[in-house]
């Protein structure tokens, strides 16, 4: 059996090519960073956008990609604004490295939140899915928090706050290339590092995983990455997938190996990219870049079961 999806997004990666290739224009930080929640609009690829102006253009649609280190527009933005250009980059997606051009941006503006003067990769919007990708280079010290309940997003700067109230998960994440990475889950009993990419639809593990849990080949599942390449991997259904204590059971996921994971120099460890597929399962998942840490909040039902498991009468909630 054959399935198609649109890409996962984990792994964009902006390097300049060489040296007479124009560095990206240095980045100011943010203005205003103050919170505010914005309303999500539902791809048909079960992805989420949210309204962004761009130099004071739009709104346009744009993804927020906690898997994607570099923020990225496409051709018809480009085109539309006439944004001078800024070299050339390699844009290294789930399943290919390709040259992308880059473009010059002033500022972008989502909600209360601005990112400015900065080179965003050029992307065909068929494999994008949206009209750009928000990335972790304008995430740095925000707190992204993901609300399936009220299909709202919330983007803040949570420096001077408590932010972890109501949340029966708490996970403290260790920052590589901008990225979260929570090193210490489970996968049928294997340390596991997981990467919350909102990006991404599908759940991908690498084949260091699939081979330490002795994954059997189920069915094909064929993705498109960003750069319009398609990546054939293998679906099967592992037992459990355990974050602190927190166990989702007979969890679909698909296995490949690929370049985004060797940028992150994980491609001999097992793996693990968490998409919006799984994501969707919590009724909130925050993902905080200021404290290093990622935050859920699970159904009632399962939040009692957490909290009788810290008193010693449960042992592993799941569902």
């Amino acid at each position: 059996m054959k399935a198609r999806f649109l890409a996962g997004l984990m792994g964009i990666v902006a390097m300049p090519l060489a040296a007479e290739t124009p560095a990206p224009l240095p980045s100011t930080g943010f203005v205003d960073p103050s919170a505010e929640t914005l309303t999500l609009q539902e791809e048909g690829n079960r992805r989420l956008t949210l309204p962004v102006m761009i130099d004071g253009s739009g709104p346009y649609a744009f993804l927020i990609d906690t898997g994607s280190q570099a923020t990225a527009i496409t051709h018809e933005i480009r085109s539309s604004l006439a944004l001078a250009p800024a070299g050339t980059a390699l844009l290294v997606g789930m399943a290919s490295r390709r040259e992308v051009d880059l473009a010059s941006v002033a500022r972008i503006d989502f909600g209360a939140n601005s990112f400015t003067n900065f080179s965003a990769p050029v992307l065909a919007r068929e494999h994008v899915g949206a009209d750009g990708i928000i990335g972790l280079d304008a995430l740095q010290d925000l707190r992204v928090l993901l609300d399936f309940r009220q299909q709202t997003i919330t983007v803040e700067d949570t420096s001077t706050k408590n932010t972890s109230s109501g949340f029966e998960i708490i996970v403290r994440a260790h920052q590589k290339l901008g990225q979260l990475l929570i090193t210490d889950a489970l996968v049928e009993g294997v340390r596991t590092t997981v990467i919350i990419d909102t990006g991404a639809q599908a759940s991908l593990g690498n084949n260091a995983l699939r081979d330490r849990i002795k994954s059997k080949r189920a069915s094909e599942i064929t993705t498109t990455d960003v750069n319009g390449v398609d990546l054939v991997g293998q679906v099967a259904v592992v037992r459990s997938l355990v974050i602190e204590g927190l166990a989702l059971t007979d969890v679909p996921l698909a296995f490949a190996d690929t370049p985004a994971f060797a940028a992150l120099g994980l491609e001999d460890k097992p793996v693990l990219s968490l998409g919006m597929q799984h994501l969707a399962l919590f009724d909130r998942v925050a993902i905080d870049f200021g404290r290093q840490r990622v935050l859920f909040d699970v159904p009632r039902d399962v939040a009692r079961a957490i909290r009788d498991a810290k008193r010693g009468n449960v042992i592993n909630p799941r569902f």
